[in-house]
């Protein structure tokens, strides 16, 4: 057998990432509510399907985690073999950089995010969500 040999390698520390302001976490689920109340909901929720084995959105609401800020959709599985009548998916995600700037994900169908700008502003972040179709719950 032989013996391994030890390696020293260079780990540079992780840069920490920016806190969140309260200010900034309130301004954000403001308008995030708003979106969602006006534009999300309206379009996205429908009266549930005939048939009884398709899910559907029940509803969508916004929540912060750590600096993460995601929109989740809440959605109900009718079918009498499903594992659980209701479930969250989320399908949007504003990672809090600093300086009132995010990046924005999605959520592929593999399960991974998908970070697709950077350092956009809150503003911008938004608009992207309700106009593009990579967000969509």
């Amino acid at each position: 057998m032989t013996k391994k040999e030890k390696v020293w390698i260079y780990k540079p520390q992780r840069q920490p990432k920016s806190k969140v302001p309260d200010t900034i976490k309130q301004e954000v689920e403001t308008k995030a509510k708003e979106l969602v109340e006006t534009i999300l909901k309206p379009k996205n929720i429908k009266p549930p399907p005939e048939a009884k084995s398709f899910n559907y959105i029940v509803d969508i609401y916004v929540k912060w985690h750590r600096n993460f800020f995601y929109f989740c959709s809440n959605y109900r599985c009718p079918a009498p073999n499903c594992i659980s009548e209701f479930f969250e998916e989320r399908f949007a995600r504003l990672e809090y950089v600093g300086n009132g700037h995010f990046n924005l994900s999605y959520m592929r169908h593999t399960g991974q995010w998908w970070e697709i700008y950077t350092e956009l502003s809150l503003d911008e972040c938004l608009a992207a969500i309700r106009d593009e179709s990579h967000f969509l719950p």
